[in-house]
């Protein structure tokens, strides 16, 4: 690909398996007088390979991210890298053209009325790909006022902490399944209490996780 390229821009996380992933190997097949571009971490390049085929390939670069940095948020940036022609270099600002503002803006503009209008938040990050929870209750309901916070309730009492949860209505809005995530198992006598202690609750089982 990088043979092929006019322009090659460099997008990736640093991380172990990134770490000088764009190296001689790479570089050296950038056809000469193409373009190179990185703004995301200097450390997924090698700099020194870099500064070499700008030297003897005439690679033109633009550079948001150098190998020595400022460690603090100030300072003066003296990678011997930018001095070399067809090197053109910004300060961690690459991104903060009036395009790029607008779309911020707007795409997070867009995130609070999504989480208005569903609940849901796009992009989020941090969602946890396992919970505590090791044990699921499924509760069949009728769809009636009271139904869950009587649930919840006696789950409250009973020191268990709801990890997730779902309640899916049937057509006609009669019915309805209640699954939830529980981070305990939940005694069978505190199961009874639940089961007998509200008549729109019309079956419950316990599964393990």
């Amino acid at each position: 690909m990088a043979a092929r390229a006019d322009v090659l821009s460099v997008h990736l996380a640093l991380a172990g398996g990134t770490r000088n992933f764009v190296g001689a190997s790479v570089l050296n097949m950038l056809k000469p007088g193409s373009y190179f571009i990185n703004t995301s971490r200097a450390e997924v390049v090698d700099h020194a390979a870099l500064a070499e085929v700008i030297r003897t390939r005439g690679i033109r670069a633009a550079l948001d991210v150098f190998a020595q940095e400022p460690a603090g948020a100030t300072g003066e940036i003296s990678d011997p890298i930018v001095g070399l022609p067809n090197v053109i270099g910004t300060h961690h600002i690459g991104a903060s053209t009036e395009q790029a503002q607008e779309a911020i803006a707007a795409e997070a503009a867009r995130i609070v009325r999504t989480y208005k209008e569903t609940g849901k938040v796009p992009n989020v990050v941090n969602l946890a790909t396992k919970t505590p929870a090791t044990h699921m209750l499924v509760v069949r309901h009728r769809d009636r006022p009271g139904v869950l916070a009587h649930v919840f309730d006696r789950l409250r009492a009973g020191n268990l902490n709801v990890q997730e949860t779902e309640n899916v209505i049937f057509e006609g809005a009669e019915a309805a399944i209640a699954r939830i995530n529980l981070d305990g198992e939940p005694p069978a006598g505190l199961l009874k209490t639940i089961a007998d202690g509200h008549q729109d609750i019309l079956s419950l089982y316990l599964v393990k996780i």
